[in-house]
């Protein structure tokens, strides 16, 4: 596995890290804990060395969990994690005072049995809480040695450069994928301009782009792409177009379409460092054979060009969750 710096920041990660939000929250009932850590510590064997997770999954649980499994190689891998939600849940709204920020980064510290926080991200950008004020909160706890860099996660622009200007930003993680380009249009952009590493969240378009989903696939009751207007029935048969392409690429290079996917993303710029999540060890080994896959110029062309062609349907959240994201 090979590492990327993320930026011009010094953060320094393996190309692809894993997301661990699955292993507690949001795609079903939570796996069970000693194959989730084996999961975890598998990955690390295998050369991951970015492990991601925040407060809000499983309201600490997530957090524990990977302090737990990377406890012994803790100083081999870099952990980050997030703040930015009322009493850490995702449907208490957003708080990002600065007593708020400190007091997650104290639990964070703990759950996570650890002394300083590789990586610490604004969940999501508070309308609430000037982004200066929340940049100033974690450069105090850079000076006071509990976080090394700051982050950010979904947040505009705007919000980037206001808040980059109190306290660099090392990395913007936001959802970004074949199934999800909008980053392209700003963001990307913006990233480079100021030196900040991207880290993709659904690399893999939450399950889409990996040719194992059709109209048909029933979501367990806690699944909240439930809910997605993207992941309807008809939406997913609307969108099949773009499964059809990434599994044809697949199959001319001998690859699985997960894998094409998270090559095509790595693609896109040096300080990229994609994180797909997975509960299931023959998806990881999968995943990680994405970084041997080398898309050429004129492969990129092709697909950059038969992406644009496609229209896909439904939106990213419903309206309810829309105002949490890309402030």
């Amino acid at each position: 596995m090979k590492t990327r710096q993320l930026g011009t920041s010094g953060l320094e990660v393996s190309e692809l890290g894993f997301g661990c939000m699955g292993l507690s929250h949001g795609y079903g009932p939570a796996t069970n804990e000693k194959e989730a850590i084996a999961l975890i510590r598998k990955a690390y064997e295998w050369g991951i060395t970015f492990f991601d997770t925040a407060e809000v999954y499983g309201q600490g649980a997530n957090e524990q969990l990977v302090g737990k499994a990377l406890h012994d190689v803790r100083d081999n891998v870099i952990i980050a994690t997030k703040f930015g939600f009322q009493n850490g849940r995702n449907t208490d709204g957003l708080n990002s005072r600065p007593e708020r920020i400190r007091q997650v980064a104290e639990n964070s510290l703990r759950y996570l049995q650890t002394d300083c926080i590789d990586l610490f991200y604004q969940h999501r950008v508070d309308p609430d809480v000037p982004v200066e004020e929340v940049a100033g909160t974690v450069k105090e706890l850079i000076a006071e040695g509990k976080v090394k860099y700051f982050g950010m996660s979904e947040a505009s622009a705007q919000s980037i450069r206001r808040a980059h200007a109190v306290q660099p930003v090392a990395a913007l993680q936001s959802e970004y994928s074949m199934f999800w380009r909008e980053p392209e249009q700003e963001i990307l952009p913006l990233l480079e301009e100021l030196g900040i590493g991207f880290v993709p969240f659904s690399p893999l378009g939450k399950g889409f782009l990996t040719g194992k989903m059709n109209a048909n696939t029933a979501f367990d009751k806690t699944d909240w792409r439930n809910v997605m207007p993207r992941f309807s029935k008809e939406n997913r048969e609307a969108n099949q177009t773009i499964v059809d392409l990434v599994t044809t690429l697949a199959a001319e290079r001998n690859a699985t379409p997960a894998q094409i996917a998270l090559a095509w993303l790595l693609a896109q710029k040096p300080w990229i460092a994609p994180i797909p999540g997975t509960t299931k060890m023959t998806r990881l080994e999968e995943n990680i054979g994405g970084t041997t896959i080398t898309l050429s110029e004129e492969e990129l062309v092709v697909i950059k060009r038969a992406l644009d062609s496609i229209n896909l349907q439904g939106e990213r959240y419903p309206a309810i969750l829309a105002d949490l994201q890309g402030r």
